[in-house]
């Protein structure tokens, strides 16, 4: 391990560690992507043509899954899986409060209400039990979130979700952190019965900004094209003239065929992307293993992380100062450190609209995490730059 010396922090005046930002998380672009792109622009399609069908068969084969339908955004995925899932006024759905608030916000745009459970203390994933406790007769859904790119406990959640006393609910996963991971040795997307992927530049792979939901239902495939497209019956390219019918309320929430040019040529370096991160996020757990002021997470047996970030909690009872105080020093240093997540029911809209709710070991979790950069692009020399900055920290802040 580097030495721990007492060097200068950046922010006292010192030299810092690097001399630019290393960001947090950085899509990972290179010249076969701009040659897909470029060839889109020169096509006759730039929108409702051939590529998004031809990037949505890559997702399937990549992920299991029977049906992969693409969306313009990662949240507007989510909102389609939740109207599709039937929620609507009077419905609740169980999620977590350790994500992103879109997660929940997706069930408000659905007209449904929230309900939170609290997480695991060691992975922060949905706790089971917490969900168990959790559901009422209104509840339809439970929307797990892959934190960090750890797939939850579906097998538990679709068990809760099978013996609920309104019928079997629906269980989604919001896996935006999670493409590529496996759970006992099956593949995201095949593990709940709706599954949200995001697209954007700091995920596994990027349409620029885009998403998808993943599921073996015709079904619910159906009612997610129908929702994409403005509640049309029917895809462009199956029209015969200029008819169409607007069946139900929909949205247009459609993937360029630019973008979709873009995951497809993304895709086909996915488990490349997915090598480098496992590998990245192996030598941080090494590296930092018995670090004096962080704890790394662990991982689940039989789980193989995405690895979207690698989130440490640091040991305040260990450290003369607060966590802005680290993260400050971090920054000054150049390393891109961030946070994830501020709990959803503490945001000011949430507060306001479910006042009282407490769920606290994401609370307690929350006043100590530190998310690290973690990228496809990383070098090795990044890695130790940025040990050897938590190093400096750890000289200057540590109690002992």
């Amino acid at each position: 391990m580097a030495s721990r010396s007492a060097l200068r922090l950046a922010i006292d005046g010192g030299s810092p560690v690097r001399a630019t930002l290393l960001p947090y998380a950085h899509q990972v672009i290179d010249d076969t992507d701009i040659a897909a792109v470029t060839e889109a622009l020169r096509s006759d399609w730039l929108t409702t043509g051939p590529r998004v069908p031809a990037f949505e068969r890559l997702l399937e084969a990549a992920t299991g899954a029977s049906h992969a339908v693409a969306f313009s955004s990662g949240t507007a995925a989510l909102h389609g899986a939740t109207v599709v899932a039937g929620l609507g006024p009077g419905d609740e759905a169980i999620t977590t409060p350790m994500t992103f608030v879109a997660t929940a916000n997706a069930v408000l745009y659905a007209g449904a209400t929230p309900v939170f459970a609290d997480v695991g203390p060691g992975d922060l994933l949905i706790s089971p039990d917490a969900v168990a406790a959790a559901v009422g007769p209104a509840t339809r859904a439970i929307i797990a979130v892959d934190y960090a790119g750890h797939p939850a406990d579906y097998a538990a959640l679709r068990a809760i979700a099978a013996a609920a006393p309104g019928g079997p609910l629906t269980v989604i996963a919001d896996a935006a952190h999670s493409l590529g991971a496996t759970l006992k040795g099956r593949a995201v997307g095949t593990l709940a019965d709706l599954t949200v992927l995001s697209l954007h530049p700091a995920k596994i792979l990027t349409t620029g900004e885009g998403g998808a939901v993943l599921t073996d239902r015709d079904d619910l495939a159906e009612r997610l094209r129908r929702f994409r497209n403005h509640g049309i019956e029917s895809e462009l390219a199956a029209r015969r003239d200029w008819t169409y019918a607007m069946v139900e309320l929909g949205y247009n929430y459609r993937l360029t065929d630019i973008a979709a040019a873009l995951g497809s040529a993304q895709i086909a370096r996915l488990e490349t992307f997915l090598a480098r991160r496992r590998e990245l996020a192996a030598r941080y757990l090494e590296r930092l293993a018995d670090h004096p002021i962080l704890e790394v997470p662990s991982v689940a047996p039989g789980a193989d992380p995405a690895w979207h970030f690698l989130f440490a909690r640091l040991r305040l009872d260990r450290l003369r100062v607060d966590r802005a105080a680290v993260y400050a020093a971090l920054r000054a240093e150049n390393i891109g450190v961030n946070v994830h997540y501020i709990p959803v029911h503490t945001h000011p809209y949430y507060r306001e609209r479910f006042p009282g709710l407490s769920f606290p070991i994401a609370e307690a979790a929350y006043e100590r995490l530190l998310t690290l950069p973690l990228h496809a692009g990383m070098t090795d020399a990044d890695l130790e730059d940025v040990v050897t900055a938590l190093d400096k920290v750890a000289a200057t802040y540590a109690t002992g």
